[in-house]
């Protein structure tokens, strides 16, 4: 990543926010699972880059959510701090829409439906890995199917979904796709997909809106369809300009 390819990812802006589209299998942010990384491939962060997105303002953006390392797609960054503090609170109250575009392996029956299913900490020492847990924190996700590949004996192979979570909590489209029986494909944490090598995880924040102006309708922002899943959505039947 170059500052001139960051500018080039860049969906929205105004003087209030930024959207970009982030690319997969780079950290948003430095952490120390990202102080060595296997072939050293991804371990700067998004964030060394910011400085590039100024555009005049005394100060970089930052970032006002987050996405996974591997996930791409529309990522918001607030511009000063009464906008990141504005964009903070959109977030925590969840007025801001978002959809995520993700194939599956298997899949549902049925066209659409809800996943409701508390989640909490597999490994205290690692807060990112996550399970279903009775006991945990409420975690709700919309889904409805956009694109299948063809059957077999009957049942989903590849199975292309529209994910939009009501909550935001860690790796829950991932951990909530597979605790039903298709996860996302690529997942090697959550799934069976190798550790290294492809298929990389097949999950990409397709759309975001943001309520930004009380007058204006929502900002809204369409990442286009990443390299690595054009193969399996097209399989799966779904085309570019897809609604999202």
């Amino acid at each position: 990543m170059t500052s001139e390819e960051l500018l080039g990812r860049i969906l929205y802006r105004d003087a209030l926010a930024i959207i970009l589209d982030k690319p997969a299998g780079m950290p948003v942010h430095a952490g120390p699972r990202n102080a060595i990384e296997r072939n050293g491939e991804g371990a700067v962060p998004l964030t060394s880059f910011f400085d590039a997105l100024r555009f005049g303002l005394p100060r970089r953006p930052e970032l006002a959510h987050r996405l996974d390392r591997e996930t791409s797609g529309c990522l918001a960054l607030g511009r000063n701090r009464s906008a990141l503090e504005k964009l903070g609170a959109l977030f925590q109250s969840g007025k801001v829409a978002k959809t995520y575009w993700a194939v599956v392996a298997g899949g549902p029956h049925e066209e659409e439906g809800v996943i409701d299913l508390p989640l909490g900490r597999r490994d205290p020492s690692r807060g990112w890995w996550m399970k279903v847990d009775p006991n945990g924190v409420a975690a709700m996700t919309r889904w409805r199917v956009i694109g299948r590949a063809p059957m077999r004996d009957f049942s989903p192979t590849l199975t292309a979904l529209a994910l939009e979570p009501v909550t935001g909590r860690t790796h829950q489209l991932r951990v909530h796709c597979a605790a039903m029986g298709w996860p996302i494909l690529g997942d090697a944490v959550y799934g069976k997909a190798p550790r290294s090598g492809e298929p990389r995880l097949h999950l990409h924040a397709r759309a975001l809106e943001l309520p930004l102006y009380p007058k204006r309708e929502p900002v809204r922002a369409v990442a286009p369809i990443p390299e690595r899943m054009r193969l399996n959505l097209s399989a799966c039947c779904v085309v570019e300009d897809t609604f999202a």
